[in-house]
This record gives structure tokens, C-alpha cells and sequence, in this order.
């Protein structure tokens, strides 16, 4: 049995949910802390660039218009517009037993517990399979279609998820959309693909199911899932002091200063 640390840490704005995941991250890589599980939530909504992504692609008067922030993830992978979602993070050490292998191997293990947790919320089918090259996403959303090993249910991709591997840890969140409309970030974007094609691959929790499901009920199966497919044993904390300080400096001089999210 795996020991980790459980962080369920409420709603915050993306520079500090990208600087909290990160302050984290680097603390568990050091020994500091335990491999940790964070759960969590945005407040004000806002769009999520991947590592590598074109700031260009934005529509940020529109962005400004209706309140929707933008960061930059120091993770890969396409744009998610973050609203009415439970979000998850793990940070492991590089040397740990569930980081083994390479990004694909790390993140097959890590799908076990997510897909655990969605069988437990009662979504029917779900899987993570290699994705064929013509089926994946083309343009700059996440949610417009699965990449390979990414969660579907009914058919349907329905947890985003991204990996940042260093020379001594892992981290990797990802997203599950609980509810509202799944296309609601081609709004966001200049040259997004049509809503009806992410209506098409993705879906939200509550279309899935059928019944709405809280933030709360999504966090507590969360929990079970990594407890039960990973056999973890979990204890519940918040940020240290010193990931605290860590977050702070992060904030202001990476994830809400435009150098880091204009880079590209």
C-alpha cells in the first residue's frame, strides 16, 4: 500500500491552481512531502493553454468580455476551458513506483484510478485505448477528441488529462467536466472546430449519467478510485507553509506574468 497525501483545496483562480499544482509538485519531487493527490476547482472560469500552445489562438477580447481568464499549463496537450469541473493533480518523485516506465507507462497506471473512480459514479463503459491517428484532436481544443490512453465513457472522451515528467518528478492533472455545455470554449477561439464536433467526442458528467453530480460527490470518488485501484492510503492535509510561500512567488512571476503566458 502506497501512503500519499490528500489536498481538497476549494476553488482558485488558473495562475493559482497552475502555481499550486507546481509548488507541489517540486515539494514532493524534493522528499519534502508525500506523493500527494490534489483535488480542486476555478474561480473566476478560465481557458488553460498547454505548454507549447499559441497565445494567438485566444480571443481574448472576448475572454475579457465575459470574465474567463488565461494561463499557461506547464503541461502539454490543447486548450480546456475550466468551468464547472473537478480538476485533479499527482505529484509523484521521479523514483516512485507508480512514475516507473516512460510518459505512456505512468500514464496507463494513472487511468487505472481515474477510470476506478468514473465506473464508481456509475459511467457506463468507459475505457483508455490507443487512439488511431486519423481519430485525434486537429484543432486547439482538448475535448474535441481523445488522445491515446485518455478516458472516454459511452463512447465519448470525458477527463482531459496532461503529464510533465523532470529529471525528478512527475506531475500530472487533468480535468472532468461535471456540467453545462462541453463546446463552450469555441467561443474562446479563433480557430476552433465546430461545437457539433466536440458534441460529437465529449461529453460532460451529468450528459453521461443523466443526473447531476456535485463537486463533492466527483472529489469523494476521486479518492476512492486512487484508494482502490492503486491501493493508496491517504491522508488528508493542506499546503505547507513553505508550498505556500512556493505558490506565492509562482503566481507573480511565472503563471500571472504575461513573459510565461505570451511565450508563444
Amino acid at each position: 500500500m502506497f501512503s500519499f497525501r490528500l489536498i481538497r483545496d476549494g476553488f482558485h483562480s488558473g495562475a493559482a491552481n497552475m502555481a499550486r499544482d507546481e509548488a507541489i509538485s517540486r515539494a514532493v519531487s524534493a522528499g519534502k512531502q508525500l506523493p500527494t493527490l490534489r483535488l480542486y476547482g476555478w474561480t473566476p472560469p478560465a481557458i488553460s493553454l498547454g505548454y507549447s500552445q499559441r497565445t494567438s489562438s485566444v480571443n481574448e477580447a472576448r475572454c475579457r468580455e465575459d470574465g474567463v481568464e488565461i494561463v499557461r499549463r506547464p503541461t502539454g496537450g490543447l486548450a480546456i476551458l475550466h468551468t464547472d469541473e473537478l480538476t485533479y493533480s499527482v505529484s509523484l518523485p521521479i523514483d516512485h513506483p507508480l512514475a516507473e516506465g516512460d510518459v505512456m507507462t505512468s500514464y496507463r497506471r494513472i487511468a487505472e484510478a481515474l477510470m476506478h473512480a468514473l465506473r464508481l459514479l456509475g459511467v457506463p463503459e468507459v475505457a483508455a485505448n490507443r487512439v488511431p491517428k486519423e481519430g485525434r484532436a486537429k484543432g486547439p481544443v482538448c475535448f474535441e477528441a481523445p488522445s491515446d490512453y485518455e478516458i472516454v465513457g459511452a463512447g465519448k472522451k470525458i477527463v482531459g488529462s496532461a503529464q510533465w515528467r523532470r529529471l525528478d518528478g512527475v506531475m500530472q492533472h487533468g480535468s472532468l467536466p461535471l456540467h453545462g455545455d462541453i463546446a463552450r470554449i469555441c467561443a474562446y477561439l479563433w480557430d476552433a472546430p465546430a461545437p457539433e464536433l466536440v458534441h460529437a467526442h465529449a461529453a460532460t458528467l451529468q450528459e453521461l449519467l443523466g443526473h447531476p453530480t456535485s463537486w463533492a460527490e466527483a472529489a469523494s470518488a476521486w479518492q476512492r478510485g486512487f484508494e482502490e485501484a492503486l491501493g493508496i492510503h491517504f491522508t488528508e492535509a493542506t499546503l505547507s507553509e513553505e508550498e505556500q510561500r512556493c505558490a506565492e512567488t509562482l503566481i507573480a512571476e511565472k503563471y500571472a506574468n504575461d513573459t510565461w503566458t505570451r511565450r508563444r
